[in-house]
């Protein structure tokens, strides 16, 4: 297979010949002979999809992955290339391997699952941000002035430029910004309040409370609110002890099922 000089079918400086050769492998049937041939396209057109690879560089990923991962997509293009359709093969491989390098960010690189809007917003920021950088010296470009180079709102843009900063997590051990005292982002951490629970069922037994007759409800509320004793309550009601348990425990197994009920 010899390279063309010519640009004018081939708009890359190392476009293979491949036409022939993808002409005879949609004729093979499967087996050695298709897969040698087919593997030598795949060889042929590798420096187009390494120079592709190289766009992607200083994104955090390393430039020898981003080639295996353009290769990869070179194979899905030979391998679904229909050179019946009468198309140059590299106007269908390189949109076939810049979308496998895309996908490969955006399911491999990001630490969290950040849905396409965002990553998608968050290229267009970024391209803004590149271009406006060579015509806006000295300062950083404006809200306003990406939104107006990447045709996008300033609450968008908003959103871009805080997923440019997002795109790894930091370790909850990792130490705070100015903090001299080794405190971590942990220790900033709230944790859950046991009194939520308590609030809770206060406000599911508030109205049931509020039905009961008013002696039931002073026992439970000397009871419970203002922890006195069975004993004292009943000297201070004039009744006995036992009858003093007998009504708590009445109207605590009545409010238990009233409350029951209404949760189902």
């Amino acid at each position: 297979m010899r390279n063309r000089a010519s640009a004018k079918h081939h708009p890359h400086d190392d476009a293979p010949d491949t036409a022939q050769a993808f002409r005879r492998l949609a004729t093979l049937p499967p087996g050695p002979r298709r897969d040698t041939l087919r593997g030598q396209i795949v060889e042929a057109w590798l420096p187009m999809a390494d120079r592709l690879a190289g766009r992607f560089r200083s994104r955090g990923e390393s430039y020898e992955d981003l080639r295996q991962v353009a290769a990869l997509g070179l194979v899905k293009a030979v391998d679904r290339y229909d050179p019946a359709r009468g198309n140059a093969f590299e106007s269908y491989a390189v949109p076939t391997v810049t979308g496998e390098i895309k996908r490969h960010f955006r399911d491999h690189m990001w630490t969290l699952h950040v849905p396409r809007r965002i990553q998608d917003l968050r290229n267009r920021v970024r391209f803004a941000c590149q271009d406006l950088s060579q015509t806006v010296s000295g300062r950083r470009p404006t809200v306003a002035e990406i939104a107006e180079r990447a045709q996008l709102t300033e609450e968008e843009v908003r959103e871009g430029l805080e997923a440019l900063e997002s795109f790894t997590a930091l370790s909850l051990d990792a130490e705070m910004p100015g903090s001299e005292d080794g405190y971590s982002l942990s220790d900033a951490l709230g944790a859950s309040d046991p009194a939520l629970d308590t609030v809770v069922d206060r406000e599911a037994v508030r109205p049931r409370l509020a039905e009961l007759p008013e002696r039931e409800r002073t026992i439970l509320y000397m009871r419970f609110f203002g922890d006195m004793t069975q004993s004292r309550i009943a000297e201070q009601l004039g009744i006995s002890q036992m009858h003093v348990s007998r009504l708590i425990n009445r109207c605590c197994d009545r409010l238990r099922e009233q409350v029951l009920k209404d949760a189902a």
